[in-house]
């Protein structure tokens, strides 16, 4: 059973830091890409980083500069550091990934989410 896990999230202070987890297990060959998406209360869901297979990264304008997007393919994680955060940055956090599960065939996986509160 293929599975998509999230882990990283919690509580902090403005300004301070978080890295998110993004591992993909069972039967797969590796990650072809990932996104880090975000949904506050009230708002839609919005992309915040991807990263393709050959490790091409893109960034919401609202996080550049301040998250960082990663990968381990050994492990088959992909990260999202996260520094200098701010309340805006209030939101479930979702990993989506495009798993390669044979050498011909693929699909789409979403995490559960994890939680990013950011206040004081």
């Amino acid at each position: 059973q293929v599975q998509l896990v999230e882990s990283g999230g919690g509580l902090v202070q403005p300004g301070g830091s978080l890295r998110l987890s993004c591992a993909a297990s069972g039967s797969i060959l590796s990650i072809h890409a990932v996104g880090w998406y975000r949904q506050a209360p009230g708002k839609e869901r919005e992309l915040v980083a991807g990263i393709t297979n050959d490790a091409n990264t893109n960034y919401a304008e609202s996080v550049k500069g301040r998250f960082t997007i990663f990968r381990d393919n050994a492990k088959n994680t992909v990260y999202l550091q996260m520094n200098s955060l701010k309340p805006d940055d209030t939101a479930v956090y979702y990993c989506n990934a495009l798993l390669l599960l044979t050498s011909s065939r693929t699909k789409n996986y979403w995490g559960q989410g994890t939680q990013v509160t950011v206040s004081s």
